[in-house]
């Protein structure tokens, strides 16, 4: 059982109210259960938003809003989740402020790619849940 990526699995929660399906995840969905998430919808913000990106140790929008607390607020449900299911594992969305691992945007709206984690991914990975993305499948 694995924690995954709502949008990687077709669900319309990404904040352009878009989705992301990716073939691999979907095709390892008819073998194994993945749980899927979305923490900024479960951190309370709404789907479409505006994109953010994380500026330091803050998370913002592109027009300045600080949402650092709802990225917080998300990470932390969905660690509940993983709690509650025993999962070990999660499979996230690449770049992402919340999921992405190992690598995020640089918070200039830029599309600069810098190494870091998002803060889901980072929450996930210091209690013990291996953390992979939908690119190391």
């Amino acid at each position: 059982m694995k924690l995954c990526s709502a949008c990687l699995l077709g669900v319309r929660c990404r904040y352009d109210g878009k989705s992301m399906p990716d073939e691999k995840v979907i095709n390892l969905a008819t073998k194994e259960l993945l749980i899927p998430i979305c923490p900024e919808q479960l951190g309370g913000l709404p789907t479409p938003r505006t994109a953010a990106e994380q500026k330091g140790d803050r998370v913002v929008t592109k027009d300045g809003l600080d949402v650092t607390t709802n990225f917080q607020r998300g990470a932390e449900e969905v660690f509940k989740l993983a709690k509650f299911f025993s999962a070990k594992k999660a499979i996230l969305k690449q770049r992402s402020p919340s999921c992405g691992c190992g690598q995020i945007y640089d918070g200039t709206f830029s599309s600069t790619i810098i190494k870091g984690d998002g803060v889901t991914a980072k929450l996930l990975k210091e209690n013990g849940i291996t953390v992979k993305t939908e690119e190391d499948l």
